[in-house]
């Protein structure tokens, strides 16, 4: 197979989930390539909606990813999934293999799953992962699933990227909850409490509810759609809960289409992608020039103290803008 990225595009576009896979790797290690991968699947496919799944570890996300994904796949809908994972800290590759996480849907051609590492990277995660979404729907996949190891900054970055944001609980998580309402409030939009037969599973829907009435009547809250989060109790090894939690992601995408939410949201993240890659391309022009020593003359100078930082700093973007 051509490893020429637009030749790779064309296969994609053909249906070819090798060539998938080998732009995704590419968008991965945001090679010179992804600019040109980016352009070519510009206003390809359809309108995917994006549905993260996050908590914290241990919580089932996996499971309820893969049930999830098994009820869209009865009603005929694709699905492209992204798997967050922890960097291995001996290959910087992901530690959990797509093939062990959903083994049901590895043979499925409606299901494209592609495990993804952290690999130190907190911004670039975020910006990998919105890429590879975009090659998913390029593709054709209607819903695109993202799933995350945790609910730490990380995490919540990649979950902006989601349409809708499901927090997946278990019982156990109650004390770790006090230290992370406040992020979660804000970037929950269903809240499930997995493996609800437990005890303690009561409690903590209780709390959850009473915490996300609270944020829906305060008046200091951000909500551009009139929407209460809602608290679900699952088991999500035995499908139990998950028709219910589908029922209200549907909701949810309801409301924010109606409200006009949906189309200000993707608006407001396109542009936020724009000033990201601004930054990321004027960052890579500093590093390129820092490295070829063509900005050795400003460092000297602030290094010998007959510049001060500022100074030095807005020469030196003077320079590299008027030279674009």
């Amino acid at each position: 197979m051509s490893r020429d990225p637009i030749v790779l595009v064309e296969k994609m576009l053909g249906g070819d989930r090798l060539a998938l896979a080998r732009l995704i790797t590419h968008l991965e290690n945001r090679t010179p390539a992804v600019p040109a991968i980016m352009k070519a699947i510009h206003g390809k496919g359809g309108e995917a909606y994006a549905v993260g799944v996050t908590g914290p570890p241990g919580a089932g996300k996996s499971t309820v990813v893969d049930r999830l994904t098994g009820h869209l796949r009865r009603e005929e809908r694709t699905v492209g999934i992204v798997a967050v994972d922890p960097s291995s800290p001996f290959t910087g590759g992901a530690v959990l293999g797509d093939r062990i996480r959903m083994q049901a849907h590895t043979l499925d051609s409606g299901v494209f799953i592609r495990s993804m590492a952290t690999r130190g990277s907190v911004g670039g995660l975020a910006r990998a992962t919105r890429d590879v979404l975009k090659l998913l729907a390029a593709a054709g996949f209607e819903w695109l699933l993202v799933e995350t190891v945790g609910v730490g900054q990380t995490e919540l970055d990649v979950m902006r990227l989601a349409d809708t944001t499901v927090v997946v609980l278990v019982p156990e998580s109650g004390d770790a909850i006090q230290t992370m309402k406040a992020g979660l409030m804000e970037a929950a939009d269903v809240f499930v409490v997995n493996k609800a037969d437990r005890a303690g599973a009561p409690a903590l829907m209780a709390e959850l509810k009473f915490a996300a009435h609270l944020h829906y009547a305060s008046p200091t809250s951000s909500k551009d759609v009139d929407w209460e989060i809602p608290v679900l109790a699952a088991q999500a090894h035995a499908d139990v809960g998950i028709a219910e939690m589908l029922a209200e992601i549907r909701r949810h995408q309801g409301a924010l289409t109606v409200a006009g939410a949906l189309a200000t949201r993707r608006e407001e993240r396109r542009r936020e992608e724009l000033r990201a890659v601004l930054l990321e391309e004027l960052s890579a022009s500093v590093q390129h020039r820092l490295e070829r020593g063509e900005l050795a003359g400003p460092f000297d100078e602030v290094a010998a103290g007959t510049t001060d930082v500022y100074s030095a700093a807005r020469a030196i973007l003077d320079r590299i803008l008027a030279q674009r």
